[in-house]
């Protein structure tokens, strides 16, 4: 408490008072409008100008679609900043202006729009993988994973710090769920690290970029949303987001054996007496046997065209029962808990998808997409460089908005901006074919968004790991640990910009 406001604790009490007779006053103002509101709809002709007190239908009607843009999002960052829910914000501003700008009738835009999402099958899958995820996750999986792989690769130089990112690589290859894996292998591998010695910055980079690998690595839920908004196959998304995501990890792998074998002291191996024998090494694989056949299991299906992404998600998450009944820690209070969470995650992105999905949805109607593309395109950039300031927004978006936020504000925009173009190749490299420029797109939209999470100030894992962080880590060092990783993750980006193969070779092999 500030000196001043002990020397008059009357101002603090002042101060409630002030905003708590604000917040009355808003809400009498704004039931007054509302109450006119509804007269007007209910007893007085829509097409006449015929009104009780004032009319606010149509009371925007003539504003252009340059200022209605700022309008719309101008108000949209400003709840924001206010710390209102995005789904509430998004949805009910997208009411708000459809009446603004038109009138009562034009409000039946707003289930022309949700509906298809509610008959959209490909949504189901998305319950289905978190209920995967959070199974999977009681059933103590991510600790025996990282105690495998930590003893395989403790000897190596940086080897924990290496011995995580291996566990979350293959940890994301089982529930495309981020959150997660970044607090528990912050608490598992970072207490293991520290005690080691190990370089803060190397080892709280490490359990962050690799933890966000599952927004990359099927079975990405972010994977089928973009899939489900592009109009995309959620199979081919997968398969070409596999070698980006192999690809990010082995660069951060990379990246740390290198400061390891320069400088020892940041990383160093595990002493001798820990380390166990190669024989022992290969009976610790037997721990890993159930969880790694569920997952070749269900993306083997989904890859080889045999299920659905909804009825791979079902066997797998019936798959995640079994591994839990295994591991003897399948109970109704652990369903009932995997439920639970399973219902609160897919609330919170079926209510963000619906209220974005009905403001982007008018403000495309009223012209916005023409009006961005123009404006865009009138930049006079090359192909590449539109390509580059469209990343460089998704970014800036990423340390504001979550990631489904992003999906459903951006994505509509920028898929058409992104099919206006054509991508030649850079330096005389193959370029992108018409047919692939989505896909390929996408998964550049999916490094993006793991990028985001890593990007100061408000990136979701820097968050997550300074929740299980000892006092002594600063948010500062949380910051510059990530900013490493953010650089080896966009030099990443730019070799998927170069060699667009890496993305598009895998789903052409398999669908041809």
């Amino acid at each position: 408490m500030s000196s001043s406001t002990m020397n008059n604790p009357k101002s603090g009490g002042l101060t409630g008072k002030l905003g708590t007779w604000l917040m009355i006053l808003a809400t009498v103002a704004l039931a007054f409008v509302m109450f006119v509101e509804i007269v007007n709809i209910l007893f007085y002709d829509p097409f006449s100008d015929e009104k009780f007190l004032f009319k606010l239908a149509g009371s925007l009607a003539g504003v252009e679609i340059g200022p209605l843009t700022y309008l719309m999002f101008g108000s949209l960052l400003v709840a924001l900043m206010m710390g209102l829910p995005l789904a509430f914000v998004t949805g009910g501003l997208g009411v708000a202006f459809i009446y603004l700008v038109g009138d009562s009738l034009m409000l039946n835009i707003i289930p022309s729009r949700i509906f298809p999402m509610m008959t959209n099958s490909d949504l189901a899958a998305i319950p289905l993988f978190i209920f995967m995820a959070s199974m999977l996750e009681r059933a103590g999986l991510i600790e025996e994973m990282f105690n495998v792989v930590y003893k395989w690769m403790g000897g190596v130089g940086g080897g924990l710090a290496i011995a995580t990112i291996l566990a979350s690589t293959i940890l994301a290859a089982m529930v495309g769920v981020i959150g997660a894996a970044v607090v528990t292998m912050g608490i598992i591998a970072l207490p293991a690290m520290l005690k080691r010695g190990y370089d803060h910055k190397i080892a709280l980079g490490s359990i962050m970029a690799g933890g966000t690998l599952g927004i990359l690595i099927p079975p990405s839920i972010l994977a089928i949303l973009y899939a489900v908004v592009a109009q995309q196959s959620v199979g081919e998304l997968y398969l070409g987001s596999v070698i980006p995501g192999i690809l990010l990890s082995s660069l951060y792998v990379f990246y740390v054996w290198i400061r390891a074998k320069l400088n020892p002291k940041l990383g160093p191996p595990i002493p001798e007496e820990e380390r166990i024998g190669f024989v022992d090494k290969l009976l610790l694989l037997k721990d890993l046997i159930a969880p790694l056949i569920l997952v070749f299991l269900v993306l083997g299906l989904l890859f080889g065209g045999i299920a659905t992404p909804v009825e791979a998600a079902g066997i797998g998450s019936f798959g995640a029962i079994l591994v839990a009944m295994k591991h003897k820690v399948f109970s109704i209070a652990t369903l009932r808990d995997a439920s639970v969470t399973t219902a609160k995650a897919s609330a919170m992105v079926l209510w963000i998808m619906f209220g974005a999905s009905v403001f982007v949805g008018f403000y495309i109607l009223q012209g916005g997409q023409d009006f961005i593309t123009e404006s865009i395109l009138g930049t006079g950039l090359s192909a590449y460089g539109i390509l580059f300031l469209l990343m460089v927004l998704l970014v800036l978006l990423g340390m504001f908005l979550d990631w489904v936020g992003i999906l459903l504000l951006a994505v509509p925009i920028f898929i058409p901006i992104v099919q206006a173009l054509e991508f030649p190749g850079l330096f005389g490299l193959p370029g992108v074919q018409g047919d692939d420029v989505v896909l390929w797109f996408g998964v550049l939209y999916l490094v993006n968004m793991q990028m985001s999470f890593l990007s100061p100030p408000f990136g979701y894992a820097l968050f997550y790991i300074r929740g299980v962080c000892p006092p002594e880590i600063t948010m500062g060092t949380i910051f510059k640990s990530s900013l490493v990783f953010l650089a080896v993750q966009a030099f990443g980006l730019f070799l998927c910009v170069l060699f667009p193969a890496i993305t598009t070779w895998l789903p052409s092999l398999v669908y041809s």
